[in-house]
This record gives structure tokens, C-alpha cells and sequence, in this order.
């Protein structure tokens, strides 16, 4: 079983890529049937690694919760002998990967706030981000954005039965999720829906939404919450737009720049779920970036990266699974 660290790991280490076609309509994969629960990585009706609860002493309450939680992924698609722009449904494989990282490692965070719905979707390959072909990274992007909202309509349409949302993505996830809340929640109706929204691990501006603003307090609602770790002291090559840029502190759930200890650090989660480490990590806002001083646990002298990117999430597990839980009791006060 693949872990989030080592899937994302392989993600961090690629230099380059095998040459590729430009981006073709005609070439794409088939579009998702979300009337299917092959579909769907996590389905509250079905059992998936959303499911998964960490260590002893939490509980998944998903049967009971009263609130919805549509989880965003990452980009898993990573294979570099692969040529296409974007993943197949159809790939078994591919299809694991995704089940035994993201979702085990950070949709199942979610279980005990709410109900997880997590689509399958055409993700962009990994090369998007990096190829000089900026057209066929847009075009495979876009598509992709594309498969998400068809699946966030499908679930309002015959899953949400008008219940309260919880938004929650990563990395290529957060992406898509920053244009969802745009265009079905800011200065629309349903921003009333919004218990909170986990846009992590992708910039945010803090003035990107009129009516949707930055989470300021651990039990404020239809807000904002998004970070993005790196080891302290670290600074960007290119220029940030610094205190521009939201940055949530994961363990005081404000956004001022006061350092939170470690021992604030309710649990961390690495290479499986059945093993909770607290506090072992830290967490102070700066210049626009989350920064993180090294964990230590055990094999981390061999966790040598500067961008903690793959961990925005494991390091912080148990406080964001309870943070969502506060957030939704708050919101039904």
C-alpha cells in the first residue's frame, strides 16, 4: 500500500518528462458517468479508504453526520512514460494509487465532520506544471476543472438533498475547488450552505472572493482556510505576493503571524493511519507560506525536502479532522 508521502514523493523528484503530442480533444479519455459509483473514490454509501480512522479513539460518523464534505484530489497521475495529458478512468491502477493516498491520508479526515464525496476525474498529468507547452497544460487543466464541476452538480443534484457543505482539496484539487466556490458559491445562495472550505496546498489571495472570507477563528464559518508548509525559514526563488496570500495557521486556526507550538499539534500521520504522532510539528504564517520546522520521527533523517507540500495535511491530521468538527457544530448554532 502506497502512502500520500511516497506517492507525492515520486511527484516532487520528476525532472523531466517523455515527449508528448500536443494536447487533442480527439484524444482524451472518456468523459465520467457519475450516475456510476465507479466514479467516485468516496461515496458515503460505500466502503473506501474515506472511511479509515486514525489510530484508536476516533470514530467514522459518517451514517449519522448531517452535513456533506465533496473532497477535491490531488494530482496522482505522475507516470512519466505515460503520454496523455490526462488520467483514464478506466486505469486500474492509477484508480489504487489514488484510493491508498490521498484518499486515506486526507479525505478520511473528514469522516467524523461529515458525509465524504470524492470524484474520480480526468486529473491533468503532473507535467502541467513544468512543460513548455503552456496551451496543452491549460487545455488538460480545463478539462479536468470540467469533469469536477460535472460531478459537483451531479452530487447537488441527487446526493446533497439540501444539506450544509464542507468543502475540502489539495494541490490540482484546490485548483478546481477555487473556481467551484467562485462560480457556485460566492455571492450565490448556496455561500449560505458553506460550512467552511479547505482550499490547501495552492495560493490563495485573501480578497478572492466577495462574500467568502478568510476563516479568522477556529469556529468561524463559510470562510476560508488554506496553507502551504515548507520548512522554516524558507523563501520562495520567485517573488510571493506575501501577506497577500491566506495562510491558515493548522494548529491556532488564525491567520496572524504568532508561532504555535509543537505541543499544539494534536496528531500527525505519515506512512499508514493506524500510527499517531503528536506533536512533532509546528506552524507559523510568513510571508504568504506556512513554515514548519523539521519533524522528527522516526526515518526523518532521510525527509530532507524544503517544500513540505506532500505533508500539508499529515502533519496536521488530527487537528484538521477536529477543526471540521467544531466548525460544523458552530455552524449549526
Amino acid at each position: 500500500m502506497k502512502s500520500i508521502i511516497f506517492v507525492c514523493l515520486a511527484l516532487i523528484l520528476l525532472q523531466s518528462c517523455a515527449s508528448v503530442r500536443p494536447f487533442s480533444s480527439n484524444s482524451v479519455p472518456s468523459p465520467p458517468d457519475y450516475s456510476n459509483p465507479d466514479n467516485w473514490a468516496a461515496l458515503p454509501t460505500v466502503s473506501d479508504m474515506a472511511d479509515r480512522t486514525p489510530g484508536t479513539g476516533f470514530q467514522d460518523l459518517q451514517a449519522t453526520a448531517q452535513v456533506d464534505v465533496f473532497f477535491m484530489h490531488p494530482t496522482i497521475f505522475t507516470e512519466k512514460s505515460d503520454k496523455s495529458w490526462n488520467a483514464s478512468l478506466t486505469d486500474n491502477e492509477l484508480n489504487q494509487d489514488v484510493d491508498e493516498s490521498t484518499i486515506l491520508f486526507q479525505a478520511s479526515a473528514f469522516n467524523g465532520a461529515g458525509r465524504v464525496y470524492a470524484p474520480r476525474y480526468r486529473q491533468a498529468h503532473y507535467r502541467c506544471y513544468f512543460s513548455k507547452d503552456k496551451a496543452s497544460s491549460e487545455q488538460a487543466l480545463e478539462l479536468a476543472y470540467q469533469d469536477m464541476k460535472a460531478a459537483f452538480e451531479y452530487y447537488l443534484q441527487h446526493y446533497n438533498q439540501g444539506r450544509p457543505i464542507i468543502l475540502a482539496a489539495h494541490s490540482q484539487g484546490t485548483q478546481h475547488g477555487k473556481r467551484l466556490l467562485a462560480e457556485f458559491f460566492d455571492e450565490k445562495p448556496l455561500k449560505n450552505k458553506l460550512v467552511t472550505a479547505y482550499l490547501v496546498g495552492w495560493p490563495i489571495l485573501r480578497d478572492t472572493y466577495k462574500t467568502l472570507p478568510p476563516c479568522e477563528t477556529p469556529d468561524q464559518t463559510g470562510c476560508i482556510c488554506s496553507w502551504r508548509s515548507f520548512i522554516y525559514g524558507y523563501q520562495p526563488r520567485i517573488p510571493t505576493l506575501g501577506d497577500n496570500f491566506l495562510v491558515t495557521n493548522p494548529l491556532t486556526w488564525t491567520t496572524d503571524k504568532t508561532p504555535a507550538p509543537k505541543t499544539l499539534n494534536e496528531g500527525t500521520v505519515l506512512r499508514d493511519l493506524e500510527k499517531v504522532y503528536p506533536q512533532i510539528a509546528d506552524a507559523q504564517a510568513h510571508d504568504g507560506i506556512l513554515w514548519v520546522h523539521k519533524p522528527k520521527f522516526p526515518g526523518s533523517f532521510f525527509f530532507r525536502l524544503k517544500n513540505y507540500h506532500i505533508a500539508d495535511y499529515n502533519l496536521f491530521y488530527v487537528n484538521v479532522r477536529k477543526n471540521a468538527q467544531r466548525r460544523v457544530d458552530a455552524f449549526w448554532k
